[in-house]
């Protein structure tokens, strides 16, 4: 038996004034998206924007549905419209916030493990890292370089090619 262990690499900003303006314009981007959120049942509105490759920002939010599970997070729904809409681009950074009408969020909170798998399957389609930008209402913003910082175990289709 031999116990090892884990480090992630991220870095934190105390205001999003530090950021690039690009990265502080994506995360603008992400602000209105969550301001769209369709999010009655939990009152947790979550706003994601994706910068692609040729410049183009590509948003969403989460979208709720009574018949809890079914339905999507913000990053999920970004992702998917971009992967939809323009194929062959590869996605740079994609900046997430969140808001709540009923506590203030103010801390960067991140994606779900749904999220992050689907974050990683771009990284690993475009085999291009993913920069996360990720902050609350308010407070600290985290930037991580790459999903495989979050997920450092992803599922990858190599793992499927094996059992065949």
């Amino acid at each position: 038996m031999k116990k090892q262990e884990l480090t992630i690499s991220f870095t934190e900003f105390e205001s999003e004034n530090e950021l690039s303006k690009e990265e502080q314009q994506l995360l603008q981007k992400a602000r209105a998206a969550s301001d769209l959120a369709y999010a009655p049942y939990s009152n947790f509105h979550v706003g994601a924007a994706l910068l692609l490759e040729n410049g183009v920002i590509v948003s969403g939010n989460n979208q709720e549905n009574v018949a809890y599970p079914s339905g999507l997070c913000a990053e999920r729904v970004a992702i998917y419209a971009a992967g939809a809409t323009y194929p062959d681009i590869k996605i740079k950074a994609i900046a997430v916030t969140c808001k709540s009408t009923q506590f203030h969020v103010s801390e960067p909170l991140s994606p779900c493990g749904a999220c992050r798998q689907a974050i990683s399957e771009y990284e690993m389609r475009y085999k291009s890292n993913i920069k996360m930008i990720l902050a609350g209402e308010t407070g600290k913003i985290r930037v991580i370089d790459s999903m495989a910082d979050l997920l450092p175990f992803a599922f990858k289709a190599e793992e499927l090619k094996k059992n065949r």
